[in-house]
């Protein structure tokens, strides 16, 4: 037996059969999206699917080719092993261009299924013109490149690097194309060049006082951006080793999985039509990621964080899928929550914002931290360790800089846990949290 039971989000079928289109119509249609096991049979038994690799292929081509409008970006079709058996699973999320529909019957009756219960039901008329009413219209793929002599070398590269090659038809296969021939906002965001940016800005303290460094990552492929940045943050998250007399505790300040995938998400899942692109911010106690356009689809904040997948971008989800920068449809959520808490997020109607804060444990006496600091820095940390009661003006004095560059040292080192101080600012004492390796 599996753990699984058919519910409104999970379907079983034994085998591939006739009705699959209909059930993808009906998760597509239906706001949470769903899951279609085949091979487990409608007690909840996995029997397993002979040929299970040409059972996948023929799945992707069916939901390819014989539904409408495109569901590229809104599936994922995978191989799992359950109960020692194999079998495919197919995400479906709910599509931003509803209502879906068989090709062969049209947007009818006969083509328009929406999930209700355990099981796929035909729309009626009125229930289709209402959701076509409602369908988004400033979605990606319809809004026009603000310029149409656009170039992808970067994106071909990326592609080539996970052994896919693009032909001459890449811009329409991958969905880079208006109705009207001409390159979509999509394809603008994943062109050589654009005018779109991620910004990334570096504060010294807790506020934004005191503005360190403020960098863009863009106005090129929006993977190539993307990758920039997650090596940035990876800098940024500095790994701090604990050694005690037992073991050596290595820890970064942010986990470095749940912060890539809260990266990858605002940027696949930002607004672009609002012209506002990610901000990426970094004090001395936490990173803030922040992006446009509140929820998807009107996603309700326990569907979000139940790991419903509503792509806000289906084209972007789709080519950041291609190129590895996403796994499986609607797992960055849980990869997310499995060491965080959802208090973390801050939703607003405009906005998605995620804040790490650091662990205010993490940098404790005899910590030795990987990071590289400068070589004033360094000397304010010696000067400290031989003279704990030193004041600023001695360190002044003694590294041959000025008292106001001194305090920004110092504040630096302190709200990073590297130095701390007990005691009043004339008659405290200097504590060396660390050893800079």
């Amino acid at each position: 037996m599996t753990n699984l039971t058919e519910s409104n989000r999970i379907e079983f079928k034994r085998e591939l059969n006739d009705k699959l289109e209909r059930e993808i119509v009906a998760f597509l249609n239906y706001q949470e999206g769903g899951a279609l096991y085949l091979g487990i049979d409608d007690n909840g038994v996995a029997v397993g699917v002979s040929e299970i690799d040409s059972t996948q292929l023929k799945v992707i081509d069916r939901i390819k080719n014989n539904i409408l409008p495109s569901t590229l970006g809104l599936f994922d079709v995978i191989i799992e092993t359950i109960a020692g058996k194999e079998v495919v699973k197919i995400l479906v999320s709910s599509g931003t261009e509803k209502p879906y529909y068989l090709k062969q019957f049209g947007m009818a009756p006969a083509g328009c299924f929406l999930r209700v219960g355990s099981g796929a039901q035909p729309m009626t008329t009125e229930m289709i013109d209402a959701f076509h009413s409602k369908r988004t219209r400033n979605s990606l793929g319809r809004i026009a490149a603000p310029r149409q002599e656009l170039t992808f070398e970067q994106l071909k590269i990326f592609y080539e690097a996970k052994g896919f090659e693009l032909n001459q038809q890449f811009a329409q296969n991958l969905e880079l194309l208006t109705e009207n021939k001409k390159y979509n906002y999509a394809a603008y965001l994943l062109a050589d060049e654009n005018g779109v940016s991620i910004k990334v800005a570096k504060y010294l303290g807790k506020d934004k006082v005191d503005l360190i460094e403020n960098a863009e990552y863009g106005y090129c492929s929006l993977i190539k951006a993307t990758k920039n940045v997650l090596d940035k943050l990876n800098i940024e998250n500095i790994t701090q080793t604990k050694i005690t007399s037992k073991e050596r505790k290595e820890k970064r300040l942010v986990d470095p999985i749940a912060l890539r995938e809260a990266l990858v998400n605002a940027i696949v899942h930002n607004d672009y039509s609002t012209e506002v692109p990610p901000v990426v911010e970094i004090f001395s106690d936490r990173i803030m990621i922040t992006s446009a356009g509140g929820l998807p689809q009107s996603l309700t904040k326990e569907e979000f964080f139940s790991g419903i997948s509503a792509p806000r971008n289906k084209e972007l989800m789709r080519i950041f899928k291609d190129v590895q920068l996403v796994e499986q449809l609607g797992s960055g959520m849980q990869r997310i929550l499995k060491n965080y808490d959802s208090s973390i997020f801050d939703i607003s109607p405009n906005f998605l914002r995620v804040t790490f804060f650091y662990d205010k444990n993490i940098l404790a006496p005899n910590v030795s931290i990987n990071v590289s600091i400068n070589e004033t820095e360094k000397r304010a940390i010696t000067a400290i360790e031989e003279n704990p009661n030193i004041t600023i003006k001695a360190l002044s004095a003694s590294l041959g800089i000025s008292e106001r560059q001194i305090s920004r040292i110092i504040k630096t080192l302190s709200d990073t846990g590297y130095i701390s101080r007990t005691g009043s600012r004339k008659t405290g004492v200097w504590t060396v949290n660390c050893n800079i390796i």
